[in-house]
């Protein structure tokens, strides 16, 4: 018995150890869960805020280019009228231009791709696999691309009705931004445009990304080869003041050096024909592009093109048809009823489900499929799923920051959403270093903001501090960074990454500006002029493009004061001649008395010193 009661005491003891372990091993899972969980969702705090910042301030630009959409169209027709050879908005035939691929001899020595026309799918693969390895089509074969493009888009009618058969899917992409991977892995996941796989591509095709040239080149050498399974819907950045703020002309400018390739000219027309032209969407002006207006009703509809012309003028659109194709390139939806403008981005409007419900009983249409916004997911549906957005261009903003997404359509309308992401280094990164990735970019480009706007923030952060303590409390440095700002930012969340507080909660809010500093010195330099430049350094770069005549990408000094005397004079701003010159001379690296205008932006970025590498 004692052995027994002995045995069943052994027993108990190693049960005890063995509950004992086991508790512990759950309190250690429950604790690894809740750490897990709560690590996750800080990271998607921060992810969806480093976003939030990204599209903010998107918007905040796209509004500056509206606001200043005058401005530009000015100093477009002064330099017209002092040279026409360097205007895109004078009124030539584009062949004296597009031709020019004539009196251009392709060497022997060059070893892309040779194309033929009329092209063939051979023309096509052919461009890929130079693209793919990095290779440039010779501008003369671009010329003659572009040259028999237009011709096809001049032929399309105003509105192209696609329809879908029961042997056919038609594949709807989104913006692309010059996102080349994207579309290459579109084509890989999807397959190549043909007769059985006809494609909508829904606009902004270029800006932002390095290969807009390449997406436009396959783009159009599909259309040539299928003109009517291939359908291109212009977005408002097809557009020639748009490309100079983002990117796309210095893109071309720097591939190729022929001005053709950048400024086709509006072609003659007849008053009729002219008649039923639109206006490009950021201003005003005679420009040549081809406008779209899609309309879907059974199938998907696309559109062809037509000739840009001066609002009021005397054989152009009235400015209320300008506002309508405005408001076709820039207009977003939102949850609430009505319309009304939409002054976030600057253009366009915000529609609500009750006008979508409107357009859709009028053309008794099944829903609208558009682009045009950022999604995380690469797509949305809104208004009870009669608005799609789609959006191809995955890595957006960043490395990791977003997926992609293309619309696969059936005959019955049926939308199969199919998502992706190029993948470089985000494979050997996880998940925390990829948000941290985001945030980095974000806060930077955040402090870039500020900084250009530090003389007015810190005439609001003043009002509320009476007694002059240099502190406020954090609701009110929130309410006066969004007013200045006003990007509609989680400021109280983003207060901890960009300014001081002290034991009592206040802010030390001069320091928002601490450690940050311009790239470049220019300690010399009237202050109130550099910071001016930061704020519009962009709007700069457009000018810069514009007196830029020979497209050399150098601005003499002469060339650098006389800009900057109209841009101060149209914004009110007081600038001293000897501070314009030297702050000249000091971005006057090699002393050659010429400004590269893309080294004078890069010595405008602003930069905090904690994220600078040591020299």
């Amino acid at each position: 018995m004692e052995h027994i009661v002995t045995d069943m005491g052994c027993n108990a003891s190693i049960d005890d150890r063995a509950e004992s372990k086991s508790e512990k091993a759950i309190k250690a899972a429950v604790l690894i869960q809740k750490w897990y969980r709560s690590t996750r969702a800080r990271l998607e705090i921060s992810r969806r805020y480093s976003l939030t910042i990204f599209q903010s301030i998107e918007y905040a630009d796209e509004q500056d280019q509206a606001q200043l959409a005058s401005f530009f169209t000015f100093m477009l027709e002064r330099y017209a009228v002092a040279d026409t050879s360097i205007s895109p908005c004078v009124s030539h035939k584009a062949d004296s231009y597009l031709t020019e691929y004539e009196n251009i001899e392709v060497p022997d020595s060059y070893c892309g791709p040779r194309l033929s026309f009329p092209l063939t799918l051979a023309d096509a693969n052919a461009l890929l696999h130079a693209f793919k390895d990095g290779q440039l089509l010779h501008a003369h074969y671009v010329l003659q691309l572009l040259c028999e493009t237009r011709r096809v888009l001049k032929e399309k009618p105003n509105i192209n009705l696609v329809s879908v058969s029961y042997s056919k899917e038609i594949t709807v992409c989104g913006d692309l931004h010059g996102n080349l991977d994207d579309l290459f892995l579109i084509f890989y996941k999807n397959g190549l445009p043909s007769e059985k796989k006809p494609y909508v591509f829904n606009g902004d095709f270029v800006d932002r990304g390095r290969n807009s040239m390449e997406i436009l080149i396959i783009l159009f050498a599909f259309l040539l080869i299928y003109p009517n399974d291939v359908h291109l819907n212009r977005g408002n950045h097809e557009d020639y003041v748009i490309n100079l703020r983002y990117g796309f002309s210095n893109e071309v400018l720097n591939k190729y050096k022929l001005k053709s390739l950048m400024r086709p000219p509006k072609p003659e027309a007849d008053r009729e024909e002219q008649a039923k032209e639109g206006t490009p969407a950021a201003r005003p002006s005679t420009c040549a592009a081809n406008e779209h207006v899609t309309r879907k009703t059974r199938g998907v509809s696309s559109s062809g093109s037509t000739e840009l012309s001066r609002p009021n003028s005397q054989s152009g659109p009235t400015l209320k048809e300008w506002k309508q194709v405005l408001d076709i390139l820039w207009s977003d939806p939102r949850k609430q009823n009505g319309c009304v403008p939409n002054k976030r981005r600057g253009g366009g409007c915000y529609f609500g489900p009750d006008t979508t419900a409107r357009l859709l009983e009028r053309y008794n249409l099944k829903m609208l499929i558009r682009s045009h916004e950022f999604k995380r997911e690469g797509y949305e549906l809104t208004h009870g799923g009669k608005v799609i957005t789609i959006f191809s261009a995955s890595n957006y903003y960043e490395e990791g920051s977003n997926r992609g997404a293309y619309i696969r359509l059936n005959p019955d309308l049926i939308p199969h959403f199919v998502q992706y992401q190029v993948r470089e280094c985000t494979d050997k990164q996880n998940y925390w270093e990829r948000v941290r990735t985001i945030e980095r970019s974000a806060l930077q480009t955040l402090r870039e903001k500020i900084f250009a706007h530090r003389s007015t923030l810190t005439e609001a952060f003043a009002k509320y501090d009476c007694n002059n303590t240099g502190k406020i409390s954090v609701s009110d440095w929130a309410a006066a960074m969004e007013s200045v700002l006003c990007l509609e930012l989680p400021w109280r969340t983003l207060q901890l990454h960009l300014v001081k507080t002290d034991p009592d909660g206040k802010v030390d809010y001069m320091s928002c500006f601490h450690n940050m500093e311009i790239a470049q010195s220019t300690e010399e330099v009237q202050p109130a002029l550099v910071e001016t430049l930061c704020k519009y350094r962009k709007d700069l770069e457009i000018i810069f493009n514009i007196m830029d005549e020979d497209q050399s990408g150098l601005i003499s000094f002469d060339e650098f004061r006389k800009t900057w005397r109209i841009f101060s004079s149209h914004l009110g701003i007081d600038a001293y001649d000897a501070s314009i010159d030297k702050l000249a001379q000091s971005i006057d690296y090699n002393k050659d008395d010429y400004i590269d205008f893309s080294e004078f932006l890069e010595a405008f970025h602003v930069v905090h010193n904690r994220d600078k590498k040591p020299t």
